[in-house]
């Protein structure tokens, strides 16, 4: 067998990069690059529900050690925070950067002289957090990455709600697909973020996204290489439809589906404005989450020897 890279260093050598560049370069000249459908033009100034041009816009980067342990590894993992996004949750718990803008517009060059630093910083992978409305930004800083030297793992870590077709533009370039499964019911998503379609985008974006990678694949240390990594951020009085949730991804997908079924919801942003979401997740709401997903047939969840005491 021979020697493992990521993804995008073929693309690049077949020149195919070019081509997803100019593909999404396209698409923000009338935005559909997300389910919104804003179709306004981000090259000469217009902004859609994103509030985004075509420039990248940053609110941090820095190695992070709270992501899931594959990801994390021993020298964390290189998350540029993005700000501003497609579906604006009001219970977000990064409120300032999605909602509030918190953020500082850069150049495309910037943006990969990042990647960069963040690789040399010994980061295991370069972790693109929210990215569904900046996909041409991190395509285009790319190629240049790449000429100086950037080999570790692409992580796309996205709520979930992508278009079919820039899912397609990114095959042959992200590795380790990172997606959020929020909710199962049409009417919930609507009333917590204004995208009654949620259900039906996120469940076609994550077989396209398990189509292009496959389950999740690590190497002999435990990081990630390659795959699909599922996170079910679990919501008070059961409003996140966990029990669907979790059987869709272990019988239309598969059920090796790496999935990080969470519990650490807290009251953030507008929560206070929906009666389920003032309080907290309780303990015993977490572990029939938990006992909802083994029930369903999964075999990975994260952090299984931490989590599955009380089993």
């Amino acid at each position: 067998m021979g020697k493992w890279e990521p993804f995008y260093l073929e693309t690049h050598r077949q020149g195919r990069l070019q081509e997803k560049i100019a593909a999404a370069s396209e698409i923000l000249s009338q935005c559909n690059l997300c389910p919104r459908n804003c179709l306004v033009d981000r090259h000469h100034g217009e902004r859609g529900l994103c509030r985004t041009g075509d420039l990248p816009v940053v609110s941090s980067f820095n190695p992070h050690f709270g992501e899931e342990d594959p990801l994390v590894g021993q020298r964390g993992s290189g998350t540029i925070f993005f700000t501003h996004c497609n579906l604006y949750c009001i219970f977000c718990q990064n409120y300032e950067i999605s909602h509030g803008g918190e953020g500082e517009e850069i150049a495309i060059e910037d943006l990969a002289a990042i990647m960069l630093s963040l690789q040399r910083r010994g980061c295991h992978n370069i972790n693109f957090v929210t990215p569904s409305h900046q996909v041409y930004q991190i395509l285009a800083a790319l190629p240049l990455a790449i000429d100086g030297g950037l080999k570790v793992p692409l992580v796309y870590n996205c709520g979930g709600y992508d278009a079919l077709h820039t899912l397609r533009i990114l095959d042959g370039v992200i590795d380790i697909y990172m997606p959020d499964f929020k909710f199962w019911d049409p009417q919930v998503a609507k009333d917590l973020c204004q995208a009654e379609d949620y259900p039906d985008i996120s469940r076609q974006a994550l077989r396209e996204m398990h189509r292009q990678v496959g389950d999740l694949v690590m190497d002999e240390h435990g990081v990630a290489r390659r795959g699909l990594l599922v996170r079910h951020l679990v919501l008070p009085d059961g409003l996140a439809g966990t029990k669907g949730c979790m059987e869709f991804l272990a019988q239309e997908l598969s059920p090796h589906t790496y999935v990080n079924v969470m519990g650490q919801y807290r009251p953030c942003g507008r929560a206070h404005e929906h009666p389920s979401l003032k309080k907290f997740l309780t303990g015993p709401e977490h572990h029939e989450a938990l006992r909802l997903a083994l029930e369903a047939g999964l075999t990975r969840l994260d952090r299984r020897e931490k989590l599955f005491r009380w089993l």
